[in-house]
């Protein structure tokens, strides 16, 4: 996969504790990197990294200890860095803007700073949000030169994760030096509402209506008519290897922003996402929420992923159903057997993108 140009490598994924970090460190292992974790503990029980029991270096420590993460790298010496720690939550970003701030965007400096002063880095990916974008409600997808933007400080502080990132690659990665002044390439990638097994996150849907289904009660339901560009968390992985299979080819035309998001199919509102999820699980019941104090969300927000698909041959491998069947399936087996399916989930993902066969036909 991705050209074998991950086995022997050695990679440093931050994050890898987390939802998709999890995901990440199974995949990047599987393909034989050399992987060293580095993270804050899990920050949910139960934990899909500690379910998943990998055999790989994990470094419990915060990104925002410029100090401490400058001799992780300095002794690691990674080839690629994934840098995908982050305070990911809306809500929690309107109770604590300061951690947000401090680790969206202080703490991605650190890893930047860290990475520059490591003569072994050749590749940066900087995974942002699609809610980078300054989102005016457009009923079209925001393409990659949108302007960045933000109304709650989560969104704000990725789309400020952005600019540090075009920062850094105008003044320290900059392409027309490459070879010469610096040997590092600096991609970001932004993802819409990833899915999958293995989140138990706060204040997010798929999470809650399963939490909600494991205690026997109805969920609660706000936004219901806001609308999503819901995918599969491998789906955006499989962007990110992408681009730093590029980077690390020294291809300098792919350091740059890439958006990695579903086809029009899945960008389907809180509601229908509900109803999707109760045909293969009859035991999920709802109400929505009468809460009149629910802090500001978008209803309308969607990436126009035509530069991945035509620049990078991306493209989505599970469409809609596929998608919510997949995660369903992984926390009904969960809860009902205590057997975790993330292996078996990759493993068919990667049959159905190497043969080059998707359910978008």
């Amino acid at each position: 996969m991705f050209g074998g140009v991950y086995s022997g490598k050695r990679v440093l994924l931050t994050g890898h504790t987390g939802f998709k970090g999890s995901w990440m460190a199974c995949w990047l292992q599987r393909m034989g990197a050399e992987v060293c974790g580095c993270a804050l503990p899990p920050p949910t029980l139960p934990s899909h990294w500690n379910l998943l029991q990998l055999d790989m270096r994990s470094e419990m420590m915060d990104i925002r200890d410029g100090r401490q993460l400058q001799k992780l790298l300095s002794e690691f010496r990674p080839e690629i860095v994934f840098h995908l720690a982050a305070q990911p939550l809306v809500r929690a970003s309107y109770r604590d803007p300061v951690e947000t701030w401090s680790t969206n965007v202080m703490g991605t400096l650190n890893v930047f700073e860290a990475c520059r002063k490591t003569e072994s880095v050749r590749a940066i990916i900087n995974v942002t949000s699609d809610k980078c974008y300054d989102n005016r409600e457009w009923d079209r997808g925001y393409h990659e030169e949108d302007a960045m933007g933000g109304f709650d400080p989560y969104s704000a502080s990725k789309g400020c994760s952005e600019l540090l990132t075009a920062s850094y690659r105008n003044s320290y990665f900059n392409n027309t030096s490459f070879g010469q002044a610096h040997q590092t390439l600096l991609a970001s990638c932004r993802a819409g509402n990833v899915i999958g097994g293995g989140d138990w996150a706060e204040d997010r849907l798929v999470p809650d209506i399963m939490r909600a289904v494991s205690e026997g009660r109805p969920v609660e339901i706000r936004n219901p008519h806001a609308t999503r560009p819901w995918q599969h968390v491998l789906e955006p992985l499989g962007g990110y290897l992408l681009v730093g299979q590029r980077l690390l080819e020294k291809r300098l035309e792919f350091a740059s922003g890439w958006n990695f998001g579903p086809a029009d199919d899945a960008g389907i509102s809180v509601r229908e996402v509900v109803e999707n999820i109760k045909l293969h699980w009859d035991r999920i019941d709802y109400r929505l929420a009468t809460d009149a104090q629910v802090p500001h969300e978008a209803h309308l927000l969607k990436l126009d992923c035509t530069k991945a698909r035509e620049k990078l041959g991306w493209r989505p491998v599970w469409n809609a159903a596929q998608t919510f069947k997949k995660t369903v399936e992984w926390y009904r087996l969960f809860y009902e057997t205590g057997s975790v399916t993330t292996g078996a989930d990759l493993l068919e993902y990667e049959q159905m993108m190497n043969s080059g066969v998707s359910d978008h036909g």
